[in-house]
């Protein structure tokens, strides 16, 4: 299995193990760790929004317009890593992928 490491809102660090195929909002709304994902993945919402680790955000396919008009909105918006984990795809070659949970807005 691959794994992702998650950091909540409190700073603490997971690593939990995380299937391949699913988008990493599916992943993350089955912990506790406060991905509300309300939309259900549909870019709608922006309750999925999480920061990708510097050292991964070149890995990612750029977000689509969409994506960007949602993030672009948020308050805690970080134009170098902000990503809404609805529209990543979690693949075996993101595993070990870091990423930090943005704060509720």
């Amino acid at each position: 299995m691959a794994r992702m490491i998650v950091v909540d809102r409190d700073g603490k660090e997971h690593e939990i193990e995380a299937k391949p195929g699913l988008k990493v909002m599916e992943i993350l709304r089955e912990l506790d760790y406060g991905v509300a994902a309300i939309c259900g993945g549909l870019c709608s919402c922006a309750t999925c929004h999480v920061y990708v680790d510097e050292s991964w955000v070149a890995r990612l396919p750029k977000p689509q317009s969409d994506e960007l008009e949602l993030l672009n909105e948020l308050p805690d918006y970080n134009a170098a890593t902000s990503r809404l984990s609805c529209q990543v795809d979690f693949t075996e070659a993101l595993s070990g992928i870091k990423v930090s949970i943005a704060p509720d807005t």
